[in-house]
């Protein structure tokens, strides 16, 4: 078996210098760190799926214990400042040497190591294969320190096991964020301590009239958790004024007539508001977002603010600036769509803009007062979307989308006067009205979401569509090994 071309990785690093030598893991191989916690951490990760899939130990050693052998995987803490997430890759014949200037650059690199090795590596058990991986040097850096996917768990709930899985499909391609949708019309999917109705009545349906479901405190720290041993940083996001039904009918002293709604298991929007003058709904936002705050090591909560109809411009700044204060108070940086750039925000505040054209004043608004831009382009990465006419699954709203226009484009040039400078990154939303199991989720997400990947850690100069095609094509072969469910796009020889 030949090994994997260095020019497979997918985001493509910033630089691959072959050496036409190989290295090869064998029962003999052992993985020696300088013992700090987070490299024994980030070793072991590698080892088990090593250990998984060749069958051969792989200890762990220590170079304070003498070990540093012929034939080791040594990862280290690199004298060169590689920033917070590149790394440096060497990979000789006697050895692969992987360093990095903080913990995140190292596990990234790691990620590479596997896309190095053969498809079978991600085998759950123990595959006869020759474990062979191209000699040379890769050196690499993102471009963007936000690269993010969202996971739409209100329209449809998905589980822990889900989330885990769709984190780990993410890590693989060095994204690190991912930002939960946790509240919308059709449920509500986070517990409340102070506030039970919210799961009691607003978690139990979603669309179509499922049985939808929640995460307790516990299972959202142990997302948050997992995200974190993975390098992912989760961004919860609880939608309002609006897109808040699920809220409005399990509490009736938010709605401003004191009646609650019947549950929703539709997917329109625009039609539901908290009431924004009721001192009820103050004392919820303040709840929620102080329980939120805890529960989230990350700097930003996501407090939506799209879509809202019933509301006047007045009315809805109003909320957007009071809501911002709340978060602010909870020692957090707000996140919102769009539409906030339309209210007073902080520079810390930061708009994602997710409507389809170049001309977008709210964001514009928003950048002259100093914040920043996470790009979401609703026709470039919303991966609901379907990929074409015949396409199954998704929505079309925004366009099809398929694996080419998902990639082919540049954030710092999508929107007129929003410029690099001003773009704190991108992500990769998927709504799920029309998916209902974690296996139509990743039949939409893969594999635009490795496109998505690229546009947001790799340089933007010499870009070429060919070249990607190649690369992405070989990842197939790994998603095959790995169970994940992914869409042949035409686009791509598979």
């Amino acid at each position: 078996m030949q090994p994997a071309a260095p020019a497979a990785i997918v985001p493509a690093p910033t630089s691959v210098v072959p050496s036409g030598s190989t290295f090869t893991i064998t029962e003999k191989t052992s993985i020696v760190t300088q013992g700090a916690a987070d490299a024994v951490r980030i070793a072991e990760y590698l080892a088990t799926i090593l250990r998984r899939s060749t069958g051969y130990p792989i200890p762990l050693r220590t170079v304070s214990e003498g070990a540093d052998p012929t034939g080791a995987i040594r990862l280290v803490a690199h004298g060169a400042d590689t920033g917070d997430e590149g790394y440096r890759l060497e990979i000789t014949a006697d050895s692969i040497e992987l360093g990095a200037h903080k913990p995140a650059g190292l596990f990234h690199g790691v990620q590479t190591l596997r896309q190095l090795l053969p498809p079978q590596i991600e085998s759950a058990t123990a595959a006869r294969v020759p474990w062979v991986i191209p000699g040379g040097v890769v050196t690499d850096n993102p471009r963007f320190a936000w690269r993010g996917a969202m996971l739409d768990v209100a329209r449809h709930f998905f589980s822990v096991g889900d989330v885990k899985r769709y984190l780990d499909n993410m890590a693989l391609y060095k994204l690190n964020v991912l930002h939960l949708h946790l509240s919308d019309d059709q449920g509500w999917r986070i517990a409340i301590k102070s506030w039970p109705n919210l799961t009691e009545i607003g978690a139990r349906s979603e669309v179509g009239g499922g049985k939808g479901g929640f995460y307790t405190e516990a299972e959202y720290a142990e997302i948050v958790a997992y995200a974190a041993s993975r390098y992912v940083t989760i961004v919860p996001e609880i939608d309002m004024p609006g897109h808040t039904n699920a809220a409005l009918s399990s509490y009736p002293e938010l709605n401003c007539d004191g009646k609650a709604p019947e549950p929703y298991t539709g997917i329109k929007v625009g039609f539901s508001s908290l009431c924004v003058g009721a001192e009820a709904t103050w004392r919820f936002v303040d709840d929620v977002v102080a329980q939120l705050a805890a529960a989230t090591p990350g700097e930003y909560l996501h407090i939506g603010g799209d879509e809202v109809e019933t509301l006047t411009d007045e009315e809805y700044t109003a909320f957007i600036e009071r809501a911002q204060g709340i978060v602010v108070k909870h020692g957090k940086k707000v996140i919102g769509w769009g539409e906030i750039g339309k209210a007073k925000l902080a520079p810390t505040t930061v708009v994602q803009h997710w409507n389809t054209g170049a001309s977008d004043d709210a964001i514009r608004a928003a950048v002259r007062g100093g914040s920043r831009v996470l790009m979401s382009p609703a026709s470039k990465v919303y991966l609901d979307m379907k990929y074409d006419e015949d396409t199954e699954l998704g929505l079309k709203w925004a366009g099809l989308i398929d694996v080419r226009d998902a990639w082919d484009w540049d954030p710092a040039k999508f929107v007129t006067g929003v410029e690099e400078q001003h773009l704190i990154g991108i992500e990769a939303p998927i709504w799920s009205e029309t998916l209902t199991t974690i296996e139509e989720v990743e039949s939409q997400a893969f594999p635009r979401l490795a496109a998505v990947a690229e546009v947001g850690w790799s340089a933007a100069e010499g870009r070429d569509w060919e070249d990607f095609r190649s690369r992405l094509a070989a990842q197939g072969r790994r998603w095959d090994v790995l169970g994940l469910k992914f869409y042949r796009s035409p686009q791509i020889d598979w």
